[in-house]
């Protein structure tokens, strides 16, 4: 935990001292309730569990596809905390599916469900199949799910949404907002919060993530030097959204407060920064080719290559930002998180439309990427699809 704060430029974990003052009522209430984790192996997923487990549930439920993260995310739990009086079970299946339904119908029912599975990368909106399933698994499996937990008498539904969404100029942050529209207007059958938050450090995929990759590999380093992102710590990652599901009233969004003169940081200076804590220095390379021809000579002489360059994909935004000036902020609540708080504003006929949009497509069996970022257009009318015709995928 240190050596990532210290990589990202803190000396302290963001959320402790609202943790410290709230966990009486958190462990109290998680150690009566019965969760449903969906997405609960991916690495805010995990976060998540890690933290409902540490304060011992009546019952705790993790569904996810990803049947090898489940695998060590037991091994992690039973080798670090061991286990707990109620009941912990995980199983291997998709959200998506009637497997799942025929799951959640026939099991226990539970107080709290969270959700956190998503397609969460920019560069999934490259292709229209793609796009198509996040459509589904971030906006319509998010719709099911809260649909059926309402339906069982669960207290509470929370889905993590992203930073992404304030603003929006890519696929993936605008299908966070239009699920933040789905959400408003079922929060009239069952309470419901969430969450914005920055990049979490390392997790599953990220550029971080794939740094120590690249070092495993013998690879060199690539990160664009003009894009600022705000980092949380894994950690910090599962107590955000627990403190939301629990502590967060109906139609919440919670966010760290984190400082953009101090917290928002280029991909290039974390390279340069995880490069020095590894013990090697970087050696800043012109071109991909020269950084990939280089590895073996710099890391004879404790150096390693690197390759840093303008951002010039779509989607790509220069800076984070968690809230609008459209939004009203609770900044008074927590020391160390704002709160929006949302009325019940959604535009009914536009998500009427989007969803039979949505399913004329699929009946055709064709669409294109246009037609679903015009469609994204008119359900989001701030949207403002930053376009390239470049992705990451292109990129090292």
């Amino acid at each position: 935990m240190d050596s990532i704060l210290k990589l990202i430029g803190r000396s302290e974990e963001l959320f402790a001292a609202d943790v410290t003052a709230c966990e009486r009522e958190i462990s109290a209430a998680v150690h009566a309730s019965r969760f449903l984790v969906i997405g609960g192996a991916g690495s805010i997923g995990q976060a998540v569990t890690r933290e409902i487990f540490a304060r011992n549930p009546k019952l705790l439920h993790v569904v996810d596809i990803s049947e090898n993260n489940m695998v060590e995310l037991v091994r992690d739990l039973r080798s670090s905390i061991g286990y707990t009086d109620g009941e912990f079970a995980t199983f291997a299946i998709d959200a998506g599916s009637d497997i799942f339904d025929a799951f959640i119908a026939s099991g226990p029912g539970y107080d709290y469900v969270l959700n956190l599975s998503a397609l969460k990368h920019v560069r999934s909106e490259k292709d229209p199949y793609t796009l198509m399933r996040m459509v589904d698994v971030n906006i319509f499996n998010t719709d099911k799910t809260m649909r059926q937990a309402a339906a069982l008498g669960a207290r509470k539904y929370f889905c993590v949404s992203t930073d992404k969404a304030a603003n929006p100029v890519n696929m993936m942050g605008a299908s966070k907002r239009i699920m933040e529209y789905f959400l408003m207007r079922r929060s009239a059958e069952l309470p419901v919060s969430t969450a914005r938050f920055a990049n979490v450090a390392f997790s599953d995929g990220s550029l971080l993530y794939g740094f120590n990759r690249r070092m495993e590999k013998g690879q060199p380093l690539s990160a664009p030097n003009d894009v600022r992102r705000y980092f949380v710590t894994p950690k910090e990652s599962g107590e955000l959204c627990l403190m939301s599901a629990l502590l967060g009233e109906n139609r919440d969004l919670f966010f760290p407060r984190l400082d953009a003169g101090a917290n928002l940081i280029t991909f290039s200076e974390i390279a340069v920064r995880y490069l020095r804590a590894r013990g090697y220095e970087p050696v800043e390379c012109a071109t991909e080719e020269e950084a990939r021809a280089r590895v073996d000579e710099l890391k004879a002489r404790g150096k390693w290559p690197v390759y840093f360059f303008a951002s010039d994909t779509s989607g790509e935004k220069d800076f984070e930002e968690f809230y609008t000036d459209r939004e009203t902020l609770d900044m008074d609540r927590f020391k160390t998180i704002g709160v929006i708080k949302n009325g019940p504003s959604y535009d009914a006929a536009a998500l009427e439309h989007f969803e039979s949009a949505i399913r004329a497509m699929r009946a055709a069996g064709r669409w294109s990427r246009q037609e679903l970022i015009g469609l994204f257009n008119q359900t989001i009318p701030e949207f403002a699809h930053k376009e390239t015709g470049k992705f990451l995928d292109g990129r090292m």
